[in-house]
């Protein structure tokens, strides 16, 4: 029964992207299926391997050990600001992000990073059928962040049809900045977000190819990276500390907005109608997490928390999931952090949005107008990798 709730699940969703998509007579099926058995592969290989555990297992272990030294420079301005055995949200969950920030710069820097997102980009070209400039864009997407990806394709930006801008940003909201997966991975297990983001990956393009088809002419099809301004190493270095700085404020300023907001309409949907707004959300969106394999008594919870995600963002739900007075089964954590990882938001419209227009007006203005359908796709992406998960726990 199981896997014939997750078959329909697949189904409903590729369903669910067809009716949305601008041209059906153009819908290449053959990568579509390439991709999904893929993704049911690397499910396997990372959850139910022992060379999947060793792997999970390695990037665990680098990521924790970034933490440990992240944690280094936030004792030595912050100690002593907690009390013994508290460990604040901000200091052990946020501010390690500027550490992280820091890491990918040097990498950048070096050329190492572009040269890693330019060759896996390259070889998911001949996979997903689509061209090199969507499949670069994707892989700088996890590796660099959903706002930072643009800068690297400023030149091409005003050059892009709307059909190749919206699977570009469609991709950098169906993944996540690496800079923030070490804060994910004191939330959730690390094997469930090391799993998504491969997963989101595949998935954004399998969504893409459906909602928005399109043949992309070898002519066209080149690649222009937008060099970084020469900088000294130190002067990088300030640059992304100051970066990272300021998304760990960002989401911190986020965090106290959303979790306020929802404690509100929770106390006024309780006073009023006796029952709270997290869970009129939660029934809402059971069907959702029923057809992710998700069983009955489980479906409203779980429906909650991916409506808390939808509306607010996916620090807000993971530290729901993780602190909430849940019993939730083994199996349904992980459907539940799967779908958690990643950018699939309302705020994440604006985000790209903004980063876009900066560079571009017009074509800032275009994603504008799509931007609902970009959500759409995103959060479809993020379901499809929880019912691909389904299948292997």
């Amino acid at each position: 029964m199981q896997y014939v709730i997750s078959i329909l699940g697949i189904l409903v969703v590729l369903f669910f992207a067809w009716l949305a998509s601008s041209n059906r007579k153009e819908i290449k099926f053959k990568p579509i299926i390439i991709m999904l058995v893929i993704q049911i592969l690397l499910s396997l290989l990372l959850l139910n391997t022992e060379v999947g555990l060793v792997i999970i297992k390695g990037v665990a272990a680098v990521f924790s050990r970034l933490l440990e030294f992240a944690s280094e420079g936030v004792s030595f301005v912050f100690g002593g600001i907690a009390n013994e055995g508290e460990s604040p949200f901000f200091l052990t969950v946020l501010l390690p992000i500027v550490f992280i920030s820091v890491l990918i710069g040097i990498l950048q820097h070096l050329k190492i990073l572009p040269f890693l997102m330019k060759g896996i980009g390259l070889l998911l070209s001949k996979i997903n059928g689509m061209g090199k400039l969507e499949s670069y864009n994707a892989v700088a997407s996890l590796m660099v962040g959903q706002s930072e990806v643009f800068i690297t394709l400023k030149k091409q930006l005003g050059m892009l049809s709307n059909q190749r801008l919206y699977t570009l940003c469609a991709s950098a909201m169906s993944t996540v900045s690496m800079s923030i997966v070490g804060a994910y991975m004191t939330m959730l297990e690390p094997k469930y977000v090391v799993t998504a983001l491969v997963l989101n990956l595949f998935g954004g393009f399998i969504i893409a190819t459906i909602i928005n088809p399109y043949t992309v002419d070898p002519q066209e099809d080149i690649l222009e990276i937008q060099e970084q301004e020469k900088q000294s190493f130190f002067e990088m270095l300030g640059e992304y500390i100051l970066d990272g700085f300021k998304v760990a404020i960002i989401v911190g300023a986020m965090l106290i907005g959303f979790i306020a907001l929802m404690a509100a309409f929770n106390y006024v949907f309780e006073l009023l109608f006796n029952v709270s707004f997290q869970t009129i959300l939660g029934y809402i969106f059971a069907p959702i997490a029923f057809l992710m394999g998700i069983p009955f008594s489980e479906a409203v919870s779980a429906g909650a928390i991916m409506a808390t995600k939808l509306l607010t963002n996916e620090f807000v739900a993971m530290l729901d999931l993780s602190g909430g007075n849940y019993h939730f089964s083994e199996r349904t954590m992980g459907i539940l952090s799967v779908f958690l990882v990643s950018f699939a938001n309302f705020s994440s419209i604006g985000i790209i949005v903004g980063a876009v227009k900066s560079l571009n007006e017009k074509q800032g203005n275009a994603v504008a107008r799509f931007g609902l359908k970009l959500l759409y796709g995103a959060t479809l992406v993020s379901i499809l990798s929880s019912i691909i998960v389904s299948f292997v726990l």
